[in-house]
């Protein structure tokens, strides 16, 4: 690891290019807050969400993914602020920077109150997210989701506005604060375990801490921490428990999206957990893979059992997110690089779907599948959209999740054996199962008397942006997916190589 740290200063940025990508976001937040409901606001927003995906398209141009660095590095040592990013993180960078900005086309097309404040508080998450996967400090990582956590908080509390949407806040703020003070416990335990190994300096630098990493009892705790603290919020199986009931209560498609549509608790996993804390993780896989598989089946037939349109998405969520895990600790590189590119397929899918869920709900005044029946009449492109969005979740030709699941299971082959790939493969098959089932009972049923279907508005302008540029980004992707693999490739086999010496 010492040679990799060589590697990074030689890539030295001279334009503090991640710094401005972390800060225009605040800016914007200022700027928005300042100008209040007016109409400027709202634009200010956009533009700024525009200008932070096009700095994002600079930063991956900017970088040589062949090689095994970290680059664009920046140092500000006083506040111990060190940034470097690869491949893997800028991916995530850019499906972030998408996704707010759709979300700010979203918050448009569906007339919400408060545009501005609304706005304002994306970018502050927007910074948060860029913060974390741009960081190489476990501390500023754990205070950079501090931040975004506080914006979804703040999203959910603002239009909280009955009971229950009050009661699914509560669990949330009750799960991520627990999984915050986990992973916040790991930085202090990484830190000590430091200090003891070099005579009493404290860091919680990635490269410092890999140098020199902790031994026994010091690196048991860390991964202990730092593990189940990032499974609270990624979702993972058996700790989900605060996605369903925001799902379905919270503000429809922009808070789910913000937690789960950029996953940061995966890349948390790779960037910190597996290189900061090997033996455990080594002595710990076969326990965390067989969770993962159990979550794949067992979320998949609570999914079935879902009368909520949002509650199902959210066990999609959970159920997906278990082949996440399975990539990234088969501790193969294909598999470190199949979770990352099906991370970026499942983000912009699942959050194309709630973007939908959000406009039938809008429509219909009702998520419940009991009550929506011919939808597709009425909004065919919608439908469509919606169709075309789980079938890049369960990884259909044309779609990004097509090879990354190929490479997911690859790994699995290669690690855990053709048994329990088929497991996860028969996983992913039961995905599709209920996520054809839910497209046939909102949008193929025949059209109930009184009930959503022949009476609801027709697709909006904005509506067909949002989804367009979703679609189009999907099947960009899937179609020309060699320049994401070349993209990945090489930080993806500097993930798993401490593991295959």
């Amino acid at each position: 690891m010492g040679g990799f740290s060589e590697i990074l200063w030689q890539q030295q940025s001279n334009l503090p290019l991640l710094l401005i990508l972390q800060l225009l976001p605040l800016l914007g937040a200022a700027l928005v807050f300042a100008f209040g409901e007016r109409s400027t606001a709202v634009i200010i927003g956009k533009v700024v969400a525009l200008v932070e995906l096009l700095l994002a398209i600079v930063a991956t141009s900017r970088i040589n993914p062949t090689l095994p660095a970290l680059q664009l590095a920046e140092r500000f040592d006083l506040i111990a602020y060190h940034v470097a990013v690869d491949g893997l993180s800028l991916l995530l960078i850019l499906v972030a920077a998408l996704l707010t900005l759709l979300m700010t086309l979203y918050g448009m097309s569906r007339g919400m109150i408060s545009p501005g404040r609304l706005f304002a508080v994306l970018l502050v998450a927007e910074a948060g997210l860029i913060g974390m996967l741009a960081t190489v400090n476990v501390a500023w990582f754990a205070a950079y989701s501090a931040l975004e956590l506080w914006a979804v908080v703040y999203l959910l509390r603002r239009w909280a506005s009955s009971r229950a949407e009050i009661h699914a806040l509560s669990r949330f703020i009750q799960y991520q604060s627990f999984g915050w003070l986990l992973f916040a416990a790991g930085c202090l335990v990484l830190g000590w375990g430091h200090a003891e190994a070099t005579g009493g300096h404290w860091s919680f630098d990635l490269f410092e801490l890999a140098a020199t990493p902790s031994q026994g009892k010091f690196q048991t705790a860390a991964f202990y921490l730092l593990f189940y603290g990032l499974a609270v919020r990624t979702p993972l199986f058996p700790l989900h428990g605060w996605l369903p009931n925001m799902a379905q209560h919270g503000l429809i498609a922009v808070a789910p999206a913000l937690m789960v549509g950029v996953k940061v608790g995966i890349y948390g996993m790779f960037r910190f957990v597996l290189p900061l804390t090997p033996t455990a993780v080594a002595y710990w896989q076969p326990y965390i893979v067989g969770f993962a598989m159990a979550g794949v089946f067992f979320t998949a037939a609570l999914a079935f059992q879902q009368t909520n349109l949002r509650r199902l998405l959210a066990f999609a969520v959970v159920s997906h997110t278990s082949l996440l895990v399975i990539g990234v600790f088969s501790l193969h590189e294909s598999g470190i690089q199949g979770a990352v590119l099906l991370a970026a397929n499942f983000g912009l899918a699942a959050t194309g779907m709630w973007f939908i869920v959000g406009f039938v709900f809008r429509r219909t005044g009702t998520t419940e599948l009991n009550e929506l029946s011919g939808l597709f009449e009425r909004i065919p492109f919608l439908a469509i959209a919606f169709l075309v969005f789980g079938l890049a979740i369960v990884g259909m030709p044309g779609t990004p999740g097509f090879d990354a699941a190929h490479l997911v299971l690859e790994a699995s082959i290669a690690t855990f054996g053709a048994l329990s790939t088929v497991a996860a493969a028969l996983g992913n098959v039961a995905a599709a199962g209920f996520l054809l089932w839910a497209f046939q009972r909102a949008f193929m049923s025949p059209h109930k008397q009184g009930k959503g279907g022949q009476d609801v508005d027709r697709t909006l302008p904005m509506e067909y942006l949002v989804c367009g540029i979703a679609l189009a980004a999907i099947l960009a992707i899937g179609f020309f997916t060699e320049p994401w693999l070349r993209l990945t490739e090489t930080a993806s086999q500097v993930a798993a190589a401490r593991y295959h010496r």
